[in-house]
C-alpha cells in the first residue's frame, strides 16, 4: 500500500493543469505528459487490455478477473489527470510532515506562506498523521492524482495478490475534469464495466452519490457611450445596468452563504465598459425542481430589464452541464451499500454527504455507467493550501480492494 504515496510523489510534480476556454481536447497538451507514464506502469505491472487514447488523452486497463469469478459484474474505478487553473500546478513541490503536531504549518518561511489552524481548524483531526502539504506557490494536485495513485497502488495490489477474489476491473483516467469536459470523449462501450466508482472526493469516509444539478449562463449588457459631459439622458453605461442585474439575484442565493443542499447563483466573472458588459453565472441546485426555478427566474431578470431599458438590451443565455446522478444511482443501491459495508470492514466510518460540484461520475451516470464517488484524503482543493494525509490514502487503498471484492458475490 505504501507505493501509493511514491507515485503520488510522482504524478503531482507532473504539470496537467487544464485550461478554461480552450478550443482543444483535451484543454492542454501537457495532460498527455502523465497519460504515458500511466500507461505504462500499467503494462510493467501486467495489467491487461490498455489503450492509450492518444487523440483524446484517456487511459483504460483491465485486472482479470479472479479464478470463479469471471462471471461476476464488472466494476470500474475512475479518476482524472488534470488539476484545476485556479492556482498554477507548475513546479509543484510536495513536502511530508511526518507526524502533524496540531499547530499552524509553515509552508514557506520566505514568502510568509503560513496555513493556520485558525483557517482550517479540520487540521486538529490530523494530529499524529502524515500529512503531504505544498510550499504555498502551487496547489497540491491532490484532486484528483490522490485518486489516480491510489487506483494504481490497488491494480498493482491485487495483480500481485491472486488469492483476493473479485471480479474484472476496469481502470480509467479520464483528462479535462476540472473543466467540465471530462466524459466528453469517454467511451463507455468500450470501458464495459456495468458500474464504477470515481475516486475523487475529499477526507476519509466521504461517499457521495448526489450532485447538483448545473447549468452556465451569460449577460451580454448592450449600453451607449456617450461624452460624460453630455451624457444627460443619452448615455446607457453597461456596467451599471449589469451591476443591477445581479442585485436583481437573491442574495441569499450566493455560494458564500450557502452549505448542504443549498443551491445558488455565483457569478464567476465580470468584464465591461460603458458600451458592453459581460456577465458568467453558474447556477447550482440538488432539487431538480429548484434548480428549474432558480433559472426561469434567472431569465425573467432579463425580461424585467429589457422591458425598463428596451428590448435587446440585455441578451440572457442558459445551457445545461450536468444533472444530479442521484436519479440513477438509487436504482443501483447495491453501489452505496457495498462501499459503506467496505469502509465499515475497515474501520472507517462512512460520511454520506451531498457533492456541491460535480465529478465525471455525474455525467457518466446518464451515460449507462453508474457512479458514485468515494473519497481520496485530500483537502481545501484548488488552492495553495491543499493537502493530503497519507495514512488516509493507504487507507483508502485497502478500500478500493475491499469494494472489490464485493463484486464476487454479485451483491445486486
Amino acid at each position: 500500500m505504501e507505493k501509493v504515496i511514491d507515485n503520488f510523489l510522482k504524478y503531482v510534480q507532473i504539470d496537467t493543469e487544464s485550461e478554461e476556454g480552450s478550443m482543444t481536447f483535451p484543454s492542454t497538451q501537457k495532460q498527455h505528459e502523465l497519460a504515458k507514464v500511466l500507461a505504462g506502469q500499467l503494462q510493467e505491472m501486467g495489467a491487461e487490455e490498455i489503450t492509450y487514447d492518444m487523440k483524446h488523452c484517456y487511459v483504460y486497463a483491465s485486472i482479470p478477473a479472479s479464478k470463479g469469478c469471471e462471471s461476476s459484474p464488472v466494476v470500474g474505478f475512475i479518476a482524472h489527470m488534470d488539476t484545476s487553473p485556479a492556482v498554477t500546478g507548475a513546479g509543484v513541490n510536495p513536502r511530508i510532515i511526518e507526524s502533524y503536531d496540531g499547530k499552524d504549518i509553515v509552508l514557506n518561511p520566505k514568502e510568509g506562506i503560513v496555513m493556520k489552524v485558525s483557517d482550517f481548524p479540520e487540521l486538529l483531526s490530523y494530529q499524529g498523521k502524515r500529512l503531504i502539504v505544498t510550499d504555498g506557490t502551487t496547489l497540491l494536485g491532490a484532486d484528483d492524482k490522490a485518486g489516480v495513485a491510489e487506483i494504481m497502488a490497488m491494480a498493482e495490489y491485487l495483480l500481485e495478490h491472486e488469492e483476493i477474489s473479485h471480479g474484472k476491473i476496469r481502470i480509467g483516467f479520464t483528462p479535462d475534469e476540472e473543466v467540465g469536459a471530462g466524459a466528453d470523449y469517454f467511451d463507455v462501450k468500450l470501458f464495459g464495466a456495468d458500474y464504477a466508482y470515481t475516486v475523487d472526493g475529499g477526507r476519509l469516509g466521504e461517499l457521495e452519490y448526489e450532485n447538483f444539478n448545473a447549468a452556465g449562463a451569460k449577460v451580454t449588457v448592450y449600453g451607449r457611450s456617450v461624452h460624460p459631459g453630455e451624457a444627460k439622458d443619452k448615455m446607457r453605461n453597461a456596467i451599471l445596468m449589469a451591476m443591477e442585474f445581479q442585485t436583481m439575484l437573491p442574495p441569499a442565493e450566493n455560494p458564500m452563504y450557502t452549505c448542504g443542499y443549498e443551491g445558488f447563483y455565483h457569478l464567476d466573472s465580470f468584464a465591461g465598459t460603458v458600451e458592453k458588459a459581460t456577465l458568467e453565472y453558474i447556477i447550482r441546485d440538488h432539487d431538480k425542481g429548484k434548480f428549474e426555478k432558480k433559472k426561469d427566474y434567472f431569465l425573467k431578470v432579463g425580461d424585467f430589464l429589457n422591458g425598463r431599458y428596451g428590448e435587446g438590451t440585455f441578451e440572457v443565455s442558459l445551457e445545461d452541464s450536468y444533472y444530479n446522478m442521484k436519479e440513477v444511482i438509487e436504482k443501483h443501491m447495491h453501489l452505496v451499500e457495498n462501499a459503506k459495508e467496505a469502509m465499515a470492514e475497515l474501520g472507517i466510518e462512512p460520511e454520506v454527504v451531498p457533492i456541491r460540484g460535480g465529478t465525471d461520475g455525474a455525467r457518466l451516470s446518464f451515460m449507462g455507467l453508474p457512479c458514485p464517488n468515494l473519497c481520496t484524503g485530500g483537502q481545501n482543493f484548488h488552492g495553495r493550501f491543499e493537502y493530503a494525509c497519507a495514512d488516509d490514502m493507504e487507507k483508502i487503498v485497502e478500500l478500493l480492494v475491499k469494494i472489490a471484492g464485493k463484486y464476487c458475490r454479485k451483491r445486486l
